[in-house]
């Protein structure tokens, strides 16, 4: 059963590679490298499809719109070449999180059973979690759709 994680609740911690942004071919990072910032985890299926490609260009496209002092990371259970690839494919000026042993997505409670053609699987669910600078969940969004993304996250780092 997926845990269920809700506003004000402290977020799990991690510890993963962030490939692109400042980062370039990657870099170990955890959460409590950024103590004191606001932090945003955006969960998505998988690299370079067709929601997952919308949504990430959605927000390459209104990337200069966000605060500089908020870490945007997107998380999928993807590797690191994977990410690599999709950033360069796309020009992604954020970093991507690989979450290829699957912690991150268990710990936040997005590694969920999904249907698709009358099969079920297991797979990440689209959800976004803002992180406030105190550590705390602020705000979650789950099952995001890709269009709604961008003003889903200018929403909650605005608050």
């Amino acid at each position: 059963m997926a845990i269920e994680l809700k506003a004000g609740d402290p977020a799990p911690l991690f510890r993963a590679v962030a490939i692109g942004g400042k980062y370039g071919p990657g870099r170990e990072v955890s959460l409590s490298d950024f103590r004191g910032r606001q932090v945003v985890l955006y969960f998505y299926p998988k690299d370079d499809t067709p929601g997952c490609t919308a949504q990430a260009c959605g927000l390459r496209d209104a990337w200069s719109d966000f605060d500089s002092n908020a870490e945007i990371f997107g998380v999928s259970v993807d590797s690191p070449e994977s990410h690599q690839k999709f950033i360069d494919k796309y020009q992604l000026p954020f970093p991507l999180l690989s979450d290829a042993d699957r912690k991150i997505v268990e710990a936040y409670g997005v590694w969920v059973e999904k249907s698709m053609y009358g099969k079920n699987y297991m797979g990440a669910e689209r959800s976004t979690f803002a992180i406030g600078s105190d550590g705390r969940i602020a705000s979650i969004f789950r099952k995001v759709k890709p269009e709604e993304h961008v003003a889903l996250l200018k929403g909650a780092l605005a608050s």
